[in-house]
């Protein structure tokens, strides 16, 4: 299983705009420099007034499909 931590800072106005639909993915750094890619919805249960802020543990199993994701 692989596991990446990210630090996201979505506005609620840019989630809406760019990642509202269901086949959405974002594309952002990990800590150590390496590019991910992830399925916007599971940032969903974090949406807040202000967006989607903070850092994020994200798991995925052996053939990269998401497996869970925690607010660090």
């Amino acid at each position: 299983m692989r596991k990446v931590t990210v630090d996201i800072s979505i506005s609620a106005d840019e989630y809406v705009k760019q990642y509202q639909f269901s086949n959405a993915v974002v594309s952002t750094y990990c800590r150590d420099g390496r590019s991910v890619r992830f399925p916007a919805n599971i940032l969903q249960r974090f949406i807040t007034h202000a967006g989607v802020k903070g850092s994020f543990s994200i798991e995925f199993d052996s053939s990269g499909k998401f497996t869970q994701i925690h607010k660090l």
